[in-house]
């Protein structure tokens, strides 16, 4: 007979972490700037969502901030915005899935400012639907983006780590690597394996004895940016998400990564701390909880949308600020879809 621990052992441990849950501080007084101040940090992913706030944050503190995406008019934009509060910026338009433009950005860093920090793997995609109904070039290309891209980038930032004898790769995976949601199967894979690479790296730094060199790997819970509106989408309804979050803790959560480096995973907020510990704790019941979740909220509740590839091979002009208005256009949707919305 199958067993499991009793709901009451898991509220009990859900509960701790509910009350410990880990988050960033949004101030970093002194000490924080003191770590920033003048140091060179590359961000993939820069041109919105969590890339864009981290590059602002970072700015804000004295940062050089080296913004790497393939929109070079809206990075031309962030690093305006970067400069005007504080920072230096350095533009290089980069698709992480290809290795050499990964390294010219890291030789366009070196040349700028003569070292590197931290590095940020940030940029992601993502197709959305039954697994069989997307394209499987489109899932290739998931793993190209998601997973190559973090590997590029990280070999660069390695390689430069150990010539300089220092530095902080902050790879930014998801909640997701432990508690995969059905309809997003090739972005919950390339976001384990993300996880998985930290975690064997951190061991290679750890056996080769190279005590200033740290892989941080920060896992979100499902957060409020234009990812959803980038997202490939063959559901044949609009994406939408239950229970985002903003996307400020987590930005802070990388910017407080990038300065306080330790080597291991870190969970952003009490949800994604509480996902992580179900999944170890009971991981069918997690798994099956986050696929009801989406289930209702992307296939039983969503508006009709025509199939798109996103911005999966070329870059979309839409959708280019930190947060992405999904929980604002959900309670527009559902308020015209369900009578007495407001009321409830």
């Amino acid at each position: 007979m199958r067993t499991g621990p009793t709901p009451l052992l898991m509220a009990a441990l859900l509960l701790v972490l509910v009350l410990g849950g880990c988050s960033a501080p949004s101030q970093l007084g002194q000490d924080g700037r003191a770590r920033i101040v003048g140091r060179t940090f590359v961000i993939t992913g820069a041109s919105s969502g969590l890339g864009r706030g981290a590059a602002f944050k970072l700015a804000s503190y004295g940062a050089n901030v080296v913004l790497a995406a393939r929109r070079t008019a809206v990075l031309d934009q962030v690093a305006r915005e970067a400069q005007a509060v504080g920072g230096q910026a350095l533009v290089v338009t980069s698709d992480v899935s290809q290795p050499d433009q990964v390294a010219r950005l890291a030789k366009a860093a070196l040349a700028r400012f003569g070292r590197i920090d931290a590095w940020i793997n940030n940029a992601a995609v993502a197709a959305i639907g039954r697994f069989d109904a997307v394209p499987v070039e489109d899932h290739a290309r998931v793993v190209d983006v998601n997973l190559k891209g973090y590997i590029y980038g990280t070999h660069a930032a390695l390689r430069q780590f150990h010539r300089q004898g220092f530095g902080t790769l902050v790879n930014v995976s998801s909640v997701e690597a432990h508690v995969p949601l059905a309809y997003e199967a090739s972005y919950a894979a390339t976001k384990a394996a993300i996880t998985a690479l930290g975690a064997a790296l951190n061991q290679e730094l750890r056996l080769a004895g190279a005590d200033r060199i740290k892989i941080v790997t920060v896992e979100p819970w499902g957060v409020d940016t234009p990812f959803y509106e980038h997202a490939a989408n063959y559901t044949g309804r609009a994406t939408r998400m239950s229970e985002l979050e903003s996307p400020w803790e987590s930005v802070d959560a990388i910017v407080w990564a990038a300065i306080h480096p330790f080597r291991g995973e870190y969970p952003v907020g009490w949800r994604a701390a509480g996902g992580l510990v179900g999944a170890q704790i009971w991981p069918e019941l997690a798994a099956r909880i986050g696929a009801n979740v989406i289930h209702r909220a992307q296939i039983e509740r969503a508006p009709p949308a025509l199939p798109t590839a996103g911005a999966l091979y070329e870059p979309v002009p839409s959708g280019t600020g930190v947060e992405g208005d999904v929980r604002a256009k959900m309670e527009q949707e559902d308020r015209r879809a369900w009578p007495g919305y407001d009321e409830r």
